[in-house]
This record gives C-alpha cells, structure tokens and sequence, in this order.
C-alpha cells in the first residue's frame, strides 16, 4: 500500500513538472493534474491536501537549497567548493522549466504551505553561513550579506531568463552568457576570499 501511495504522488509530481512547463502554472488544476498523472482527484487531496500543497511538494523535492546538505571544506578549499556552490544554483534553475515557473507562485502568494517552504530554505541557508563563517573567521553577518547577494541574483536571472533576452548586456537566453556571469560570481568569491587573506596577514 505503501508503495502504491509512492507510486502515486510520484505520478502526480511528475503530472506537475510537465504541465507546468508546457502551459504555465496559471493553468494548472487538480482536474489536469489527476488526469495527466491518470489517478482520481481525490488523491491530491488525500496526498497532498490541496493543489497548493502539491506544488509545494513538487518544490520542496527540485529546490536546491532545500535538498543541498553539503560537507563544507577547511579554508584553504574554500574557493573552488563555493563557485560551485553557485554554479549548482545555476544548473538547477537553468534546467527545471517547471521549478523557476513555481517560485513565481511562491513569490506572488503567502499561505501556510509557502511560509513553510521559505523557512526550510532559510534553515538550509543560515546552516551555509554559520559553517562557512566559522571556515573562514568572518561574522556570520559579513558572510550572509555576500551570500544573498550572489544567491539572490542568480534567482532573480533565471527568473528573468524566459522573457528577458539581457542583463546588463549580459544574454540572458544563451549559455555563454550564463557562463559570463558565472566567471563574475567567481571573481567575486575570490576577491573575497583574498581580502581575508589580507586581514589575517
């Protein structure tokens, strides 16, 4: 039964991820849902207690900074592990259609279910800085601020992706333009990480 139940919000998560990216979130329902996943739709309801609560699931399960549990290196690891902290944000909004689609619902309503999944994220990301500020001796509040501005970015273009074509000069629909602003995301955790150097000297 179990694994019936599995099977199940599987079908309807993954009902989720191509409705979504086929026609918009605006125009998903529960009666599309449960027809494209080919269950009742009382199930949704059963599963995930309303159409919200699926899409909060179906974030919740794609959200990088929910799921990233990562082992921070010593010191002197440091650079290479956070560009592709950044670089890994990136990818998984660059590649999950569905996913940056769903964080403008999130963005555009405040209920129960997305206070719940703003404090996971916060709860993973406050988690990032407590160990990446005792890594590097800095206060947590230095490391916080540079983490949301690069983080916070990166959300906000790939968000922007789909219907602006450039940022700043920076294309925002081509792979070389990520790469750019990747490669500015890097120079800024170096001068970073180089400015320590200089304090602790």
């Amino acid at each position: 039964m179990e694994k019936d139940r599995e099977a199940t919000e599987n079908a309807l998560l993954e009902a989720v991820g191509g409705l979504v990216a086929e026609e918009g979130f605006e125009k998903l329902g529960v009666n599309a849902a449960a027809a494209r996943a080919g269950v009742s739709k009382m199930l949704i309801y059963r599963y995930f207690g309303s159409l919200d609560g699926l899409i909060a699931a179906y974030i919740r399960k794609h959200d990088f900074w929910i799921n990233y549990r990562p082992e921070i290196p010593k010191k002197k690891h440091l650079a290479p592990f956070l560009k592709q902290m950044f670089r890994g944000q990136i990818d998984r909004l660059r590649s999950d259609t569905t996913l940056r689609r769903l964080y403008r619902w999130e963005l555009s309503g405040n209920n129960a279910l997305i206070a719940e999944l703003r404090g996971q994220r916060e709860a993973a990301g406050l988690r990032l800085v407590e160990a990446v500020s005792e890594a590097t001796g800095r206060p947590r509040a230095e490391v916080a601020s540079i983490a949301t501005m690069i983080s916070a970015s990166v959300s906000y273009l790939a968000l922007l992706e789909e219907n602006c074509p450039a940022y700043n000069g920076i294309p925002l629909q081509r792979n070389a333009g990520w790469e750019q602003y990747a490669e500015g995301i890097d120079a800024l955790v170096n001068l970073w990480l180089e400015n320590l150097k200089n304090k602790s000297k």
